[in-house]
């Protein structure tokens, strides 16, 4: 198996555990933006939906989508304290740093809000590139293995969304989609990621073991 010299992290639902945050914050924002509402009982079918689908169902049209993305930031910024990582998060990066794995952050999250989240784990992270990803997250993913000089054949990202794989897929890199975030582990099979990762525990055994 390959040995990952670069792993790069989405943060919300594969870090933070934020669900219950966005959760809370769905229907202020779809009367905010007077998007299509959702009734509960289909809440939980989005989860086995992409991007696209979603924006779809929401009837969320271009030109909205950067005041949603920049008013829901704001918000999350300042519901930071409010939420947390995932239990076994910071050993797991520890592990991947000690192994000589380099650890990256992408999000279209702030780096702010990222950096207040992960606490003193922040110091494990070698690179954050967050924000509005103006040209795809892929050109994110592949501006961040510039930086720290990894090939695309050398770097692993990882996700809870099928947009994730997707754009890992497009820069070249193998995926890991893991299933305690937000889409359905069905949904992020169907899309084909190298690894699907079922526990924090399972990703972390399997990564290290990797040569």
């Amino acid at each position: 198996m390959t040995r990952y010299r670069l792993a790069i992290f989405d943060f919300d639902g594969t870090l933070a555990d934020s669900l219950p945050w966005f959760r809370a914050s769905f229907d202020d924002m779809v009367t905010r933006f007077n998007l299509t509402p959702v009734p509960a009982e289909e809440m939980e079918g989005l989860r086995g939906m992409s991007a696209r689908e979603i924006m779809a169902r929401l009837n969320v049209s271009m030109w909205q989508l950067p005041a949603i993305v920049s008013d829901m930031r704001k918000r999350k910024l300042a519901a930071a304290s409010k939420i947390s990582l995932f239990k076994d998060i910071p050993a797991m990066l520890t592990d991947l740093q000690e192994r000589g794995i380099k650890i990256a952050i992408v999000s279209s999250d702030s780096e702010a809000s990222v950096r207040q989240v992960l606490g003193p784990a922040t110091s494990l992270i070698t690179r954050f590139d967050c924000g509005a990803a103006l040209f795809g997250k892929h050109w994110k993913f592949r501006r961040v293995g510039r930086h720290l000089g990894v090939k695309p054949s050398e770097t692993i990202c990882i996700g809870d969304e099928i947009r994730d794989i997707e754009a890992a897929k497009a820069a070249g890199m193998d995926s890991g989609a893991v299933a305690w975030g937000y889409a359905f582990p069905s949904a992020l099979q169907a899309a084909g990621p190298t690894h699907l990762f079922t526990s924090i525990e399972e990703m972390t055994e399997r990564l290290s073991k990797m040569k």
